[in-house]
């Protein structure tokens, strides 16, 4: 079988490719960091099984799934840290799925099914409804569709801890990560920026920049620099500042602070 790999995060893309090499019925033909680069390819070379990560920036794995030609989809296995709610919609529709992080033996299970599936005479229209119903259970979870949530679990020196979502301060993204400081602490969690907004949705976050968001209750001081941008002191002391494309964002939200303002 022909495996090409999508995935931002190195490390991945490195055991990925080093357990499908041990595979003496697979040959790796592509290796890419990001969907848009890895669509032309894969519309040329026609692999025959795409490991997929779901949870990438500029162009996530469910916008490349979607953008596939129904005509020739290969097999895929999605590569997620998704919740128990998105397995489960993998589980029903016979899709495959790698859960970060994961070993050989993991992958081996996985690759047995997909091996059985190669062997049986492709069913091009099934496999397109079964991927079809995944991505619409993938982008209902993204639009965050369930509760917000009253605590969150997150690492700090190999200890989780759990939080509450209302004394995050700030949210940073950290590649496939996100850095949350509460007070003097920093806490890390595997997610992109975008996720964790849905998470803190019952929370008055406000982005500042492509990559920080800010608990708008928790502002304690504000300041300019030289060339505009605001400074945004938290209760904790963190120091954030925004960027010049969420300028206006932050100035329109800070008019409305002002007292007098309308």
């Amino acid at each position: 079988m022909k495996v090409m790999i999508v995935d931002d995060e190195p490390a991945a893309r490195r055991s990925l490719r080093e357990y499908c090499q041990a595979e003496p019925d697979l040959q790796v033909v592509g290796e890419f960091s990001d969907g848009a680069t890895a669509l032309p390819a894969i519309a040329s070379d026609l692999p025959d099984l795409l490991f997929l990560d779901i949870q990438m920036d500029t162009m996530t794995g469910v916008e490349l799934a979607r953008a596939l030609d129904a005509t020739t989809l290969p097999l895929i296995v999605f590569v997620t840290a998704y919740d128990n709610f998105a397995i489960q919609a993998f589980e029903v529709n016979a899709i495959d799925y790698l859960l970060k992080p994961f070993d050989r033996q993991r992958l081996k299970t996985t690759l047995s099914r997909v091996r059985r599936r190669f062997a049986a005479a492709p069913n091009i229209e099934d496999r397109y409804k079964q991927l079809s119903s995944v991505l619409a259970t993938l982008e209902q979870s993204a639009r965050g569709s369930a509760p917000a949530a009253t605590r969150l679990l997150a690492e700090s020196g190999g200890t989780m801890r759990m939080l509450d979502p209302a004394a995050v301060e700030v949210v940073e993204a950290d590649r496939n990560y996100v850095t949350l400081r509460v007070g003097r602490e920093s806490f890390h969690a595997r997610s992109t920026l975008q996720q964790a907004e849905d998470v803190l949705k019952g929370q008055p976050m406000l982005r500042i920049s492509r990559s920080c968001l800010v608990n708008t209750h928790l502002i304690q001081e504000v300041s300019r620099t030289p060339r505009g941008d605001f400074i945004l002191v938290l209760r904790g002391g963190a120091t954030v500042t925004s960027s010049e494309g969420f300028r206006d964002r932050v100035r329109t939200y800070l008019d409305q602070m002002k007292l007098g303002q309308k």
